[in-house]
């Protein structure tokens, strides 16, 4: 087993949440990992330790020439396995036409008959975290090749101390904040992908947080599209929040690994955060495909925290996340990380 692709060709978060199965891959076997993922997370996968070589995914709606120079890229790689962590009928009639020999993914949907190697998993009923399914999937097929897994352990992403040190130092002075004080970074945007805590919570929440940490300095953070929506916490959390925006992913990464504490709702930047090992607090809805447990993020036991809406309100009503309560719960927790 020389060539192995992975695919997740989806959101930022649906890759993070990979990063286990392919530290998995890494670890047990090897072999060359190539992995299929769009643009948008094309920096990340560059940034992964695990991925030795990267293919753009143009996407669905690209022109057919573009989709030609996919599939013959596929065909040019050789692979010797293809493990589909995100399945669609277009995922899969992509691999059958690139004649991989072993192509493995969940047993769900039509888009299973093409592969001949699927793993029932019954993702729908949210049993277990996101990166397990994906574990799960990478275990079987080690088993199936008869390589014994290797287990992973956080952090997934790493940056080196002296170029953290470097960048800290940077950041501090172009946001003109103390690089010394514990950083409480909170990502108020969602990417579209679940419901949020509105602006005045995560303001609130600042404040409080604030109060029970008076050297904590508050960052917010924001991607595309989302500055306006971090200002307007700053501005409402006053007490000398700064914004900090407009820097490409790989940096984006580097100033969540400066963080002390990241704060954010089910979104891409919060599992980012996670597979930093950056203590993390998480707002998530009920609604089961999209549940604390499904989406958990990455950190290692006791550095994430998780709160969502009250059992008996709507399940996607955010604004009925009680911030004094989620205060009083995370102050006791954060003050190893705060303080």
């Amino acid at each position: 087993m020389k060539r192995v692709l992975v695919v997740r060709n989806d959101k930022i978060g649906d890759f993070m949440l990979a990063w286990p199965a392919l530290a998995m891959l890494r670890a047990s076997l090897d072999c060359d990992i190539t992995a299929l993922v769009p643009g948008y997370t094309q920096p990340l996968a560059e940034l992964c330790p695990s991925i030795d070589r990267v293919i753009l995914d143009p996407g669905k709606a690209a022109e057919p020439a573009a989709q030609r120079t996919l599939l013959k890229q596929l065909k040019e790689g050789n692979f010797d396995a293809v493990i589909c962590l995100f399945s669609t009928f277009r995922n899969a009639k992509l691999m059958w036409q690139a004649g991989v020999r072993q192509r493995w993914a969940p047993a769900t949907k039509l888009a299973q008959l093409l592969y001949n190697h699927r793993v029932t998993q019954r993702r729908s009923q949210s049993a277990k975290p996101e990166y397990e399914y994906n574990l799960d999937l990478v275990r079987a097929f080690l088993q199936h090749n008869g390589i014994p897994a290797i287990e992973p352990a956080p952090p997934y992403l790493r940056f080196e101390e002296a170029e953290l040190a470097g960048f800290r130092l940077q950041q501090a002075s172009q946001l003109g904040i103390d690089a010394a004080r514990p950083w409480l970074l909170v990502h108020a945007g969602s990417g579209g992908s679940a419901n949020n805590l509105s602006p005045e919570q995560y303001a609130k929440l600042v404040r409080q947080l604030r109060h029970s940490f008076p050297s904590a300095q508050p960052v917010l953070t924001a991607g595309p599209g989302e500055q306006a929506l971090a200002r307007q916490v700053v501005e409402l959390a006053g007490d000398g929040a700064v914004l900090a925006g407009d820097l490409p992913l790989p940096d984006f990464c580097r100033l969540i690994a400066c963080g002390n504490l990241f704060v954010a709702g089910s979104t891409g930047p919060l599992h980012i955060a996670a597979a930093l090992d950056v203590p993390t607090v998480g707002f998530f809805p009920l609604r089961r495909s999209a549940t604390p447990l499904r989406w958990r993020p990455l950190n290692s036991e006791g550095r994430h925290l998780a709160f969502h809406p009250p059992a008996d309100a709507e399940v996607e009503d955010m604004s009925q996340v009680n911030v004094a309560e989620v205060a009083a719960a995370v102050t006791p927790w954060a003050r190893e990380y705060l303080s």
